[in-house]
């Protein structure tokens, strides 16, 4: 959602990433597109002229002409089970081989592919959905899920299923440090002020960056501005160590940063936390960073502060592939 220029992510990420560890369990076809690219955690592309043996080359899951009755579907079991609160069905570049209509499902299963005697819940009511265009669902039921089935009317192709939530996290490790800003832990986006280029979410993920697209990047400021991004740890600690890794962005990396940081113990609005965080502490000065590299930052500010809110300043724009912050959860 975005408000007065600040983009509040609601401390919400997609669920059905596979960086998280989901996966596609069953489809009942993909002969045109293979069912996995649908949750690809990168916008989809498209190829002009690209064909391979099957037919047009398309970014998202496409299953052939149904010429029986029925309709296709798939099912994806999440890495973690999740609260689903929003979903985004994509059909960018899908025109005229995009769905009818489409509706959601989800169950809680301890199987790999749930059997016939599962429940399944409707969470999306059959909706009619449009060419190459974005559909957006708020979600109202409570309940944590562990797999999700996507249903497509007749048959069609749908470019990216994003299932926005939050994870159930469990047996949190205490007294050992970790990555407190990894979205495995439960770190969580709470604001930024641009995303143009990359997804503020991508900066928690886990592992290496697979390319410039797979980090937060804001747009050319051209002035005097600068650009700057909110996370909630996975868990109040002091930090041992703090480390910027602007891997990939090698023209277009942030000249500087500063981090600051707070300690807040009771649930606040986002509004609230965004407009107090510029008062927050400094547990890093601003500092220079470079192109394709991984920055460790330590010192005694960080070791003596309890926190569990982390703002990251970059000047005066640019891209940082990952955060992580190092510490032990109090």
């Amino acid at each position: 959602m975005k408000k007065n220029n600040i983009i509040y992510l609601n401390g919400l990420i997609d669920l059905a990433q596979s960086r998280l560890g989901s996966k596609i369990v069953y489809k009942t076809d993909e002969f045109f597109a293979p069912a996995k690219r649908i949750i690809n955690p990168w916008p989809p592309i498209y190829k002009e002229g690209v064909f391979d043996k099957h037919g047009k080359w398309m970014d998202g899951w496409e299953t052939r002409r149904k010429r029986s009755k029925g309709h296709d579907f798939l099912i994806i079991k999440l890495g973690k089970p999740g609260l689903i609160k929003k979903v985004d069905v994509d059909t960018s570049y899908f025109s005229g081989n995009h769905p009818k209509k489409i509706s959601l499902e989800a169950c809680i299963s301890k199987k790999n592919i749930p059997d016939k005697k599962t429940k399944w819940i409707t969470i999306i009511k059959k909706s009619q959905t449009k060419a190459n265009s974005h559909h957006f669902f708020n979600i109202k039921n409570k309940n944590y899920f562990t797999h999700i089935k996507l249903n497509i009317f007749p048959d069609g192709g749908v470019a990216r299923l994003r299932v926005y939530g939050s994870m159930k996290i469990k047996n949190k490790i205490r007294n050992k440090t970790q990555n407190l800003t990894s979205v495995i832990n439960g770190a969580i986006p709470i604001a930024c002020n641009n995303e143009h280029f990359g997804r503020a979410e991508n900066i928690l993920a886990p592992g290496i960056g697979r390319n410039m697209g797979d980090g937060w990047e804001t747009r050319r400021s051209r002035g005097k501005n600068f650009d700057w991004i909110i996370i909630k740890c996975s868990s109040p600690g002091k930090l041992n160590k703090i480390q910027l890794d602007t891997h990939h962005f090698k023209g277009n990396y942030p000249d500087k940063c500063s981090v600051q940081a707070a300690f807040i113990p009771k649930k606040i609005s986002e509004k609230n936390i965004v407009n107090n965080s510029n008062k927050w502490d400094y547990i890093l000065n601003k500092v220079k960073l470079y192109a394709h590299k991984k920055h460790n930052f330590k010192n005694k500010i960080m070791k003596n502060k309890k926190v569990n809110y982390i703002r990251i300043n970059i000047f005066p724009d640019g891209g940082i592939s990952r955060i992580r912050a190092f510490g032990k959860p109090e």
